[in-house]
């Protein structure tokens, strides 16, 4: 049994029912002979890789839907060995060479090297180069980010990249200027009535116009999320209305215990147990960095209004942080201890040099 996330993605681009403008570029786009490098952004939930799924599907037409997922070794110049899983179809890779931290270089030079120099044996393809997805290509190093310029220039004829971004902010810009931007807006209020509605139809389900509404408010025109909240919704209850309370994602509600954790009590044995909660959060796939988000987000109405500033600067701190190291327990841990410190801190009337 899949989630509505999945069981509901559009599969071609005439089933995309928002940003009409961007889905009729794209259309042109797939038609077209001399098919460009993309640089696609977004932010989370605006439907970047549905796009880019149905996009594919212009290309090389249902095939490209048949995935195989593989595991590949590749060797670091200190022969270090690293473990990394390929989605692949005849026509298209897509990989994430930043889940390997400062190794990706090794990733995009070997990987992406050996795919540009094999050109299709399919004749009666109407495209003859490979497409590669690159997914969080912001987070990627500079070495690799030089390494993927260097293949786009010198192998252009046998692949096309697509990368796939929240933010062009850490993107090189010889890379920007090889590719053609297209940016994914998030979905308006409506689109996402609109998609609730549609989905709900599909399912059988009773409409609820204001239940629809609220989702849409709260959702932070986050698709994905809240087709998340409007299936949690439907599967806690029996009958539905517009008043019907809207649970928050397990991890949200976790992040909220974390939060109380810290304001309560500011002491070594309270970080190891804090510590605890948010390697649960990572074991969970749950990104780092939006963990300090939201933690902040839940600790600026819990602390004074003279500290909230501060834990704003902080946690942007430690969200660098995370993006530059490779172990991410350390830099939450950190940011965690920060806070504690500036509430005993303030607390105590001591004023220090933060």
């Amino acid at each position: 049994m899949s989630l509505l996330v999945d069981k509901h993605r559009p599969k071609d681009l005439t089933q995309l029912t928002y940003h009409y403008d961007l889905t009729k570029r794209l259309e042109a786009l797939a038609q077209s002979p001399d098919f460009p490098h993309l640089l696609i952004y977004g932010p989370s939930g605006a439907g970047k890789k549905t796009r880019i799924n149905c996009t594919l599907r212009a290309l090389y037409g249902p095939s490209v839907s048949k995935i195989r997922i593989d595991s590949r070794q590749f060797v670091t110049s200190s022969n270090r060995k690293l473990d990394f899983t390929i989605a692949s179809s005849n026509q298209h890779l897509e990989i994430t060479p930043a889940d390997v931290g400062p190794h990706d270089r090794v990733i995009v030079q070997d990987l992406l090297k050996e795919v540009a120099q094999t050109q299709s044996v399919d004749l009666s393809a109407r495209h003859r180069f490979k497409v590669v997805v690159v997914n969080e290509a912001e987070y990627l190093s500079r070495e690799a980010q030089a390494a993927l310029r260097r293949t786009m220039e010198k192998y252009s004829g046998n692949v096309r990249m697509i990368l796939v971004a929240n933010s062009t902010a850490n993107i090189i810009a010889p890379i920007r200027s090889r590719c053609l931007l297209v940016r994914v807006a998030a979905p308006t209020g409506e689109d996402v009535v609109g998609v609730l509605k549609e989905v709900g139809r599909k399912e059988g389900w009773k409409e609820s116009g204001g239940l629809n509404e609220r989702i849409a408010g709260e959702c932070g025109r986050n698709l994905r999320r809240a087709l998340l909240m409007f299936e949690a919704v439907y599967a806690q209850n029996e009958t539905v209305t517009d008043t019907t309370p809207i649970p928050p994602p397990d991890w949200e509600a976790f992040i909220e215990q974390i939060a109380a954790d810290i304001v309560a009590e500011r002491s070594p044995q309270q970080i190891m147990v804090v510590r605890g909660k948010l390697y649960d959060l990572l074991v969970h796939c749950i990104p780092a960095t939006q963990v300090i988000k939201s933690l902040a987000f839940r600790l600026i109405p819990k602390v004074a209004p003279e500290l909230r500033p501060e834990v704003i600067k902080w946690a942007a701190f430690y969200e660098h942080r995370v993006k530059m190291g490779s172990k991410q327990i350390f830099h939450l841990e950190a940011f965690v201890t920060k806070v504690m410190r500036l509430i005993e801190s303030h607390m105590m009337g001591i004023d220090i040099d933060f």
